[in-house]
């Protein structure tokens, strides 16, 4: 067994590149050593938006490119003995899983074997009303909620069991995002579940691969500030983790991108709310004794994460359709089209007001202030700053109905014959709104099922 393991990841997100994984998958067998490459595909309210696809077609309700992100470097990673992990089965693994299998099949590669995690869905077997909640918005009234999945957040145990019954590719839907990363340690160091000590170097592993880029100058890029070479083209990281509690973050030498001390400090403290406890379903992890070092270009080596034993319950998300949210755009350019911009916003709030068609609605000068605005406009009502050549107005409201929503929205495309002088480039569209509402639960209340066959048996 090496003493040196490598992780790489190749998605941070649902929408992610589908190109980042062929450069990692080079460099992972390049190295000669033993790894494995995982997938980080959902956000939390992404396995809502499954479930509704699903509800759609049974047989949806999984990531969408999963097909165009394996077909580059399945075989290649089959033949080299890298195992590949993701939680891109989202609301349908067993889908997923058959996607995989029509694709080895393609691919020649029948005997390839799939493995799939399922129990993470709880939404017909957990009483949610009877667990205390952990994190919600305050003051929103659910009484006209409807749920549309509940989800708890696995460990890494049940992937490390799939890859120790063989599977080459493990399916799996709500995970943890640093279990993607313990599980093939665990497996391969032998790791046990209790080892909290090189589970929380498997924890910072898995956290600082899980959004791909983000480590390697992904976010961090700020031009003139913080610059990156080839923007275009960057890498996605790689961890070289060793038995003795040591690990170095990098990334394909032919790549984009950098790796250095602020980019990888940038991520460690990444949505991490206390430093000496953050929570995974494996470990709590303590970064409080963490150094880095700067140990050779594109090379940062970790020393000091220390663990503590393992929360006694797992965070539960839950996702609600709870109204619809309508949005519009439309353009107004050239002299005066700050005044131009203003009363057409103006106009949009009056005639959704008059037709009462929105429980809140706001409207944004996009070019004058958008993001950091209040509802009411105040940043662009007050602006007395350079004539924009150009802005964009949008309208967002939410409404209790998918036809108000709509009908709210479509207000924006009257304004090509109703609105100011020059005003163009309309477009509106009507979404669900998902809400979030996370719980915790019992972990024994999470029984999960592991399931492993070759690829010309998933039918």
């Amino acid at each position: 067994m090496s003493d040196l393991f490598l992780v790489g990841n190749a998605s941070g997100f649902s929408g992610d590149r589908i190109d980042a994984a062929p450069p990692v998958v080079r460099a992972l067998v390049r190295s000669g050593r033993p790894a494995a490459l995982f997938f980080e595909c959902l956000a939390e309210r992404t396995i809502a938006l499954a479930q509704i696809e699903k509800r759609r077609d049974p047989e949806a309700g999984y990531e969408p490119m999963l097909e165009r992100l394996l077909e580059p470097i399945l075989a290649d990673c089959a033949k080299a003995g890298i195992p590949i992990l993701g939680n891109f089965g989202a609301a349908n693994p067993v889908a997923a899983a058959r996607c995989v299998a029509r694709l080895a099949r393609r691919l020649g590669m029948a005997d390839l074997r799939i493995g799939v995690v399922t129990g993470d869905d709880v939404s017909g077997t957990v009483d949610l009303d009877a667990l205390p909640v952990h994190e919600a918005d305050a003051g929103l009234d659910m009484s006209s909620w409807r749920m549309v999945s509940a989800n708890a957040y696995i460990g890494a145990a049940p992937l490390a069991e799939a890859l120790a019954q063989g599977a080459q590719v493990v399916v799996a839907g709500r995970t943890s995002d640093p279990s993607l990363a313990i599980a093939p340690l665990m497996h391969h160091f032998g790791w046990a579940e209790d080892d909290w000590q090189a589970l929380a170097l498997g924890a910072a592993c898995g956290h600082l691969l899980e959004c791909g880029s983000q480590v390697t100058g992904g976010v961090f890029w700020d031009p003139g500030f913080k610059d990156i070479p080839d923007p275009a083209n960057i890498g996605f990281p790689i961890a070289e983790v060793s038995r003795d509690g040591a690990m170095v973050i990098t990334k394909p030498r032919d790549t984009g991108g950098l790796v250095d001390l602020r980019s990888v400090k940038e991520q460690l403290l990444y949505e991490l709310h206390d430093p000496a406890a953050y929570l995974t379903p494996d470990v709590v992890m303590d970064i409080t004794g963490v150094t880095l070092e700067q140990s050779g270009k594109d090379r940062v080596a970790l020393h000091g994460v220390r663990g503590h034993a393992r929360p006694e319950r797992l965070k539960v998300t839950a996702c609600y359709e709870g109204s619809w949210l309508g949005e519009g755009e439309v353009s107004v350019a050239g002299p005066n089209a700050l005044a131009r911009a203003r009363a057409t916003a103006d106009v949009l709030l009056e005639r959704v007001e008059q037709r009462g068609l929105a429980r809140r609605a706001r409207a944004d000068l996009i070019g004058v202030a958008s993001v950091h605005d209040s509802d009411e406009g105040a940043l662009w009502r007050s602006y007395d700053g350079p004539e924009p050549p150009d802005i964009r107005i949008r309208l967002a409201v939410e409404s209790t109905t998918r036809d108000n929503a709509d009908q709210a929205a479509r207000e924006v495309l009257a304004m090509l014959c109703c609105g100011t002088a020059g005003t163009s480039g309309a477009r509106w569209r009507v979404t669900p709104r998902i809400l979030t509402r996370s719980f915790l639960v019992p972990r024994e209340m999470v029984p999960t099922e592991i399931r492993v066959l070759e690829a010309r048996a998933w039918n």
